[in-house]
């Protein structure tokens, strides 16, 4: 055993009761280190929930995102978790250079994910890689700092008092638990819609930053030296620079990023409670682009072609009451809308942001014909699945789902078994469904998975796709496939309850098309679908 007086061995703490007293009461103290630890925990996750929700925005597939930014995080921890044991001995000095540092690298990963996806080529070229490097790269840095402050803060408390391991951990995790939760509700409820993403994680690396040096530099300045101290406050100093320039120029950076990615003529950019809308063009004969969540969701240059694809083989036969899942740019209501003999017209979009815009933009509501504005047309803002669980049963002749891609992981449950079971309750006998299941030619498994899951729900489904009609040939609702941003093709199903499917045909005595013939709809063989493909469900999603 080594006397409270002897020489301690090379590598261990300084004893007890050699370190200089505390500045403050050690009851004071604790509840200071347990701020702290609050506060660090807060942030921490803050961080690790925005590098999932951009990796799912910009590459897509948030489950595979979240998997890879957790599991590579939480493995990050526990190599930092076992990196801090060197730093035991000078946890005070040890603890303030990890949060200088966790608020540098986190607080600046939005805008280095943004940039490097904003000027390597969008969803190709180096997309495909780079980024992704990058995204780990910041996972696995963010989880060593983080792992770290544990060990550290855990020799802080020990510091002030004393006392067994176990009531030493008890106070630390319950803390790091509550404020991890405070910071995981901050971030979707607050940070995300009132600051955005740049801004918020910003302003989260300013709180973690001062948070661990007014900690340090307030309880336990003596345990530094007067060079240690003056480092401190410079080092802190020179990120709290850093954070707060890239505030000042963030408005800035999201504009020429913005540019970068979507073009030089963007007019409009929101952030909504539910994602990002982008409009770009629709003046001085610039064809109207409409990006929601960085995809492709309207392209003024073949748009009509798709919405025409998708609405008028549906309306040959009673068509009086129509639904429309989604479509809340107006463009669906605008084709259902031309057809005669349509009374009413129900509408379900999940973001009233974008139903606004499609009232007020001027170019937007020029191209949707100002659908809104008709009489006919009744709007529910709420999701597509709740609200068929309460629709009236046979109550509509044909329902148009004009959704997300099914290659979109958050779209999936508007692809299942159950959700197809529900659109089938509120058609009327004969009644129709046209659905968009993604390109045939790119996604071809994901196709004929849309089609086997329509006829496990008991509707019977035709096939048919439509080609663009050139280069400049743009994706509808789809996001890039390969290295375009453009499919070769839109694939759509065409279902009527029961084992015989519907035929292909435009309304007879419907308008005439600017872009779609009969001749076109019919031409074009499909490939064979695979064999034995499975049913996608809730819990079992396929896509």
């Amino acid at each position: 055993m080594i006397e409270p007086h002897a020489p301690a061995p090379p590598g261990a703490p300084p004893p007890w009761g050699t370190l200089a007293p505390l500045p403050v009461r050690p009851g004071t103290g604790r509840l200071l280190v347990l701020a702290c630890v609050f506060v660090c925990a807060a942030c921490g996750l803050v961080y690790e929930l925005e590098l999932v929700a951009l990796a799912s925005y910009l590459i897509g597939d948030s489950v595979t995102q979240a998997s890879v930014v957790l599991s590579v995080m939480v493995f990050a921890m526990g190599v930092g978790s076992l990196g801090a044991k060197r730093l035991r001995w000078h946890a005070a000095a040890g603890f303030a250079a990890v949060e200088a540092a966790l608020a540098l690298v986190g607080g600046c990963s939005a805008m280095a994910l943004y940039a490097v996806f904003a000027w390597t080529g969008g969803w190709g070229g180096l997309w495909a890689a780079g980024p992704r490097c990058l995204l780990v790269a910041f996972s696995l840095a963010i989880g060593l700092l983080i792992g770290a402050e544990v060990p550290l803060l855990m020799e802080l408390i020990q510091r002030i008092r004393r006392q067994d391991a176990g009531g030493a951990v008890a106070d630390l995790f319950a803390a790091d638990y509550v404020g991890a939760l405070v910071g995981g509700l901050a971030f979707p409820f607050l940070l995300l819609p009132v600051l955005g993403q740049l801004t918020g994680t910003l302003l989260t690396g300013t709180v973690n930053v001062v948070a661990g040096g007014a900690l340090v530099l307030g309880l336990f300045r003596r345990d530094l030296s007067r060079r240690a101290r003056w480092t401190l406050v410079v080092t802190n100093l020179t990120v709290l620079g850093v954070l707060a320039s890239a505030a000042v120029l963030v408005d800035d950076f999201e504009r020429a990023a913005r540019h970068a990615v979507y073009g030089a003529d963007v007019r409009v950019a929101l952030q909504t409670d539910v994602q990002e809308i982008v409009l770009a063009g629709g003046t001085h004969g610039r064809p109207l682009d409409l990006f929601l969540d960085g995809r492709l969701r309207v392209g003024g240059r073949d748009e009509r072609r798709y919405h025409e694809a998708l609405v008028h083989p549906a309306m040959n036969g009673p068509h009086a009451r129509v639904l429309i899942l989604g479509g809340g740019d107006g463009m669906a209501a605008r084709e259902v809308l031309r057809e005669p003999g349509v009374r009413r017209v129900d509408v379900v979009e999940l973001d009233a942001g974008l139903i606004r815009l499609a009232r007020r933009d001027p170019a937007l509501a020029a191209l949707n014909g100002h659908a809104y504005d008709d009489p006919r047309v009744h709007v529910v803002t709420a999701d597509a699945f709740r609200w068929l669980r309460e629709a009236p049963r046979a109550g509509y002749d044909v329902v148009v789902a004009d959704l997300p891609d099914p290659g979109i992981t958050a779209s999936t449950k508007l692809y299942s078994e159950e959700f197809y079971g529900l659109a089938r309750g509120a058609l009327a006998p004969g009644g129709r469904l046209a659905v968009h299941a993604g390109p045939v030619q790119a996604r071809p498994g994901v196709f004929w998975t849309v089609a086997a899951t329509m006829r496990a729900a008991g509707l019977a489904p035709a096939p048919y796709r439509v080609l663009g009609q050139d280069a400049g040939f743009t994706p509808g609702p789809d996001r890039s496939a390969g290295e375009s941003r453009a499919p070769h093709d839109w694939g759509f199903l065409l279902a009527t309850p029961g084992r015989r499917p519907p035929r292909l045909r435009l309304p007879s005595d419907g308008p005439p098309l600017r872009t779609l013939t009969q001749r076109e709809l019919t031409r074009d063989a499909l490939p064979p679908p695979p064999p034995g493909l499975p049913v996608s469900t809730l819990v079992d999603p396929r896509y």
